[in-house]
């Protein structure tokens, strides 16, 4: 598989919480920060949302906003709205006034992944990515919205799951739009699948990942000298190119513990490492932790829990 299908895979995220989320006349209410990918789908009318100091952002309808991790914020009817602090709730919300067609009405939620490789997505990720409807309009990413919408609006048989589907499919268009779309990404994976030479570094990487790569072996495949690649996937990346190597070895090797379907000798040999000795000691030396007492650690964790938003 490509990296980005590699990564989605190992995560399986799925939409934990969908709920509706609707305004009338002058409201707004502010939220904690929390570790969690939240989204919110504009179906009618539009609020704005402000982070901290940064000026407010206008979400319209059919805009889509996602938060790889979510910082504290307010929202409103309007930029300066006086907000109510309040908690996630997981039900319906209204907010403002209580009578009357909502002015503003969106679907929010939070999408819910692997915990123990969510660190990995959320430093793959941008701060913030959002798509107005203009933008979206007459793409692949535009139908799956229309679907949305369409669904959320009716009462057909089966409506949750279809709704959670269209949600996780929706998650992988966004990823897919940041990747060929024209925002300007921070470092890391979507940044460097943007970047031609780079993406066949990594497609080369998650394609042979038992391989002894070395700097100058990866330069090859993106056809650059060793340090001039050294330098421009650090720069795209975020890491090294062999940090990034020992990362996505680690990640696949905690799934592969928690599963606990196979022996430490497997598992080294899939990732390339030449013995469980020394797989153990990278593992212990990025985690802190052998690779047995991590396994045992999350025998009973499940994944994240998530607040919605």
């Amino acid at each position: 598989m490509d990296p980005l299908s590699d990564i989605v895979t190992l995560l399986r995220p799925r939409a934990a919480i969908a709920k509706p989320i609707s305004g009338r006349g002058t409201w707004g209410v502010r939220y904690e920060s929390y570790d969690a990918p939240g989204f919110t789908l504009v179906l009618t009318g539009e609020a704005w949302l402000t982070f901290g100091d940064r000026e407010p952002l206008r979400i319209s309808e059919n805009d889509f906003l996602l938060l790889p991790t979510t910082p504290a914020f307010s929202l409103g009817s309007h930029p300066g709205a006086p907000c109510v602090a309040t908690e996630p709730l997981a039900e319906a919300v209204r907010h403002g006034e209580q009578e009357g067609e909502p002015e503003f009405v969106a679907l929010g939620g939070s999408f819910s992944i692997e915990s123990v490789n969510a660190p990995l997505l959320l430093a793959l990720l941008p701060d913030a990515i959002h798509i107005p409807a203009s933008a979206g309009r007459g793409t692949r990413f535009g139908r799956v919205i229309e679907l949305l919408s369409e669904e959320c609006a009716a009462d057909y048989p089966g409506k949750d799951l279809i709704v959670q589907r269209l949600l996780e499919t929706l998650l992988i268009e966004v990823l897919r739009w940041d990747i060929i779309g024209t925002n300007t990404a921070s470092a890391g994976l979507l940044n460097g699948l943007r970047d031609p030479a780079m993406a066949r570094v990594l497609r080369a990487i998650h394609e042979d990942v038992r391989r002894r790569w070395t700097v100058a072996d990866l330069a090859g495949v993106a056809g650059m000298s060793r340090s001039g690649f050294a330098a421009r996937f650090n720069e795209t990346l975020g890491c090294g190119p062999i940090e990034y190597l020992s990362r996505w070895r680690i990640a696949i090797a905690k799934q592969a513990l928690l599963s606990g379907s196979k022996s430490l000798d497997r598992i080294a040999d899939e990732i390339g490492y030449e013995s469980a000795s020394a797989f153990s000691t990278a593992f212990s030396k990025k985690l802190g932790c052998s690779p047995g007492r991590f396994a045992k650690r999350h025998e009973l964790s499940a994944s994240a829990s998530i607040p919605v938003i």
